[in-house]
């Protein structure tokens, strides 16, 4: 996973301890009833003619995770613990990635 250089990332704690204020509006926000939002999604070219089709949803629950004690080399922990938070999921999602590709295609 490559991180732009370009790009950072806050949390909340981190924004409000910088003194960063929002700049949203949150009673016009709360002003606004439903019949004006759904006027105003109704004259936004992009979602005018976007009506969802719940008739085909799918109920997808996730799929539980098997926990395993796995011993592996310091540098390979160190490498993605230095890319920053969710190390572990990194390191998941590149196992999947190989598991998948050289797992034979269903055809």
């Amino acid at each position: 996973m490559r991180k732009d250089k370009h790009i950072k990332s806050y949390t909340a704690e981190e924004l409000r301890a910088a003194g960063v204020k929002s700049r949203t509006d949150w009673q016009k926000v709360d002003a606004v009833t439903d019949d004006e939002l759904e006027r105003h999604i109704a004259e936004d070219e992009d979602e005018r003619d976007m009506r969802p089709d719940w008739t085909k949803a799918e109920l997808v629950l996730p799929k539980a995770k098997q926990s395993v004690h796995l011993r592996l080399d310091s540098e390979i922990i160190s490498f993605f613990k230095s890319q920053g938070r969710g190390h572990i999921a990194r390191m998941q999602a590149v196992l999947k990635a190989y598991a998948d590709a050289h797992r034979p295609h269903a055809k």
